[in-house]
């Protein structure tokens, strides 16, 4: 009976479409373990570890921060939020199992963002990138401190990456947002 029922649940299982699951996983960012790649009175550039040696360069450049990914990344490639910022501690990584294996997808950071009159920190967004190669950009913004399900709200456009046009896409704002 036991093996009659385990080949009928074997045969249902296979039946099934396989559906990519999704999954985080997290990278510190602390720039005093980072390797210095160009440091000057306008800005600097620093190799950080990423998810499994996956490249990750941070730049701050006029008062502002980006995060470039891949293995093809150029400085010119990232992208940054219009006010003065820093970084949050943490990079979430959403990973997928879409092909077998976990990779990367997409990265949600919490970006700190400045007061424009006082300079002082006012707002928090999070910010999510697709990790496309040849196509990574932001692509959706969520204010962290306007919506209580901010990080459920950033997943869920994590996990719909890949399909954004970063040559002519607008970045998506979800839900409610006066971080700036």
């Amino acid at each position: 009976m036991k093996s009659i029922f385990a080949g009928l649940l074997a045969t249902l299982l296979l039946a099934v479409p396989a559906q990519a699951a999704f999954n985080s996983a997290y990278t510190d960012i602390d720039l005093d373990e980072c390797l210095v790649l160009d440091a000057d009175d306008f800005g600097a550039s620093w190799s950080c570890p990423g998810y499994k040696g996956y490249p990750l360069l941070v730049t701050e450049g006029d008062l502002r921060f980006s995060l470039i990914y891949g293995f093809g990344a150029r400085m010119a490639d990232g992208q940054t939020l219009p006010p003065f910022n820093t970084l949050g501690p943490k990079l979430e990584w959403r990973l997928s199992n879409a092909l077998g294996r976990w990779m990367p997808i997409a990265t949600i950071v919490r970006y700190h963002t400045a007061d424009p009159e006082t300079g002082e920190d006012k707002g928090q967004v999070l910010v999510v990138t697709q990790l496309v190669e040849g196509n990574s950009c932001h692509i959706a913004y969520i204010d962290a401190l306007a919506n209580a399900d901010a990080n459920v709200l950033a997943r869920e456009a994590a996990d719909q990456s890949g399909e954004f046009d970063c040559a002519s896409d607008e970045v998506e704002i979800i839900g409610e947002f006066a971080a700036w």
